[in-house]
């Protein structure tokens, strides 16, 4: 492995890390900003689709739309594969990710085990997402006692 590929997967690692934290954050305008103009975004749950999303301004929507149902947003992002071919990429990436909101007039805790198969493509110098594929492997409510 030499210097420029070593670069590339600390980017492309900076890259996933920053998705999560401005999903925390709610700040969806810049975070679909780290996508292709014409990225493409699916969820599923087992073999069901839940969301099949193309462009940022469609991603934005429905992420914002989304994270309104939360107080709480909290991903912790974990393991990582990364295989680079030139100006594109390809990567697995497992995250945790913890919605905290209202439900039936109690504090409801949502934890999701994720997921994502990511294709990458440098433009301008920059790594950005072309495609997530996003499996929910896992989910778990309880509720939270504060």
């Amino acid at each position: 492995m030499n210097i420029k590929e070593l670069e590339d997967r600390i980017s492309i690692r900076e890259l996933i890390d920053q998705i999560s934290i401005l999903g925390d954050q709610r700040n969806v305008h810049q975070q679909v900003q780290l996508f292709s103009e014409d990225a493409i975004s699916e969820t599923y749950s087992e073999d069901t689709i839940l969301l099949k999303l193309k462009g940022r301004k469609e991603m934005e929507v429905a992420f914002t739309g989304f994270l309104e149902n939360f107080e709480t947003v909290y991903h912790l992002n974990g393991q990582q594969i990364i295989a680079i071919n030139g100006d594109n990429a390809t990567g697995t990436s497992y995250c945790q990710v913890t919605l905290i909101g209202n439900e039936n007039s109690k504090k409801i805790k949502n934890t999701i085990g994720a997921i994502y198969h990511d294709h990458f493509i440098r433009i301008n110098n920059n790594w950005l997402i072309a495609k997530r594929i996003g499996h929910f492997k896992w989910q778990e409510k309880s509720e939270v006692n504060l």
